[in-house]
């Protein structure tokens, strides 16, 4: 596998972000994004209210040192929860396992929390592999998709010593 990084996001990194979110197969593994993803200036909005709080932690996911993704760690409901998005590029090497390996080594808050689509088989795999284990199933509308979706949450729990 190829080196894997996390480096903070950049103004520069916003086009590259755009393009890989409006990707028709990633929105539909996806399936809880926004319901246009065409819609830059929603996304640039969207985006400007992630980056200006501090809470929220977003980096780039680089593989030899170019654009592979995004990670992230954000407070929702009072809980933290994790978020990765891999461009398409990069899926199938191992890149958003490394990533969220990553992740997890640079947030402190435990319990993790994280939410994927019951049908992205892909990231269920990368939340296992991290230690996430299944806790509980909801239906959700998932705006991208534009019908409801079974949603799994995941949590990463602290290792009793």
């Amino acid at each position: 596998m190829a080196h894997i990084d996390l480096r903070d996001l950049d103004d520069d990194d916003l086009d590259a972000v755009f393009e890989m979110m409006g990707d028709p197969d990633a929105v539909a593994m996806a399936s809880f994004t926004a319901a246009d993803p065409s819609d830059r200036a929603a996304f640039d909005a969207h985006m400007a209210r992630v980056r200006a709080d501090p809470a929220n932690a977003l980096f780039v996911v680089t593989e030899r040192g170019g654009f592979a993704g995004t990670a992230g760690a954000y407070t929702s409901e009072g809980e933290r929860e994790v978020t990765y998005w891999i461009a398409r590029h990069a899926w199938g090497r191992g890149v958003a396992t490394e990533a969220l390996r990553l992740l997890i080594s640079r947030e402190p808050t435990r319990p993790l929390f994280a939410r994927v689509a019951a049908h992205n088989a892909g990231s269920i795999a990368v939340l296992e592999k991290n230690g996430f284990a299944e806790v509980s199933r909801s239906v959700g509308f998932a705006a991208g998709l534009g019908h409801e979706v079974e949603e799994l949450r995941f949590a990463l729990v602290p290792v009793l010593e």
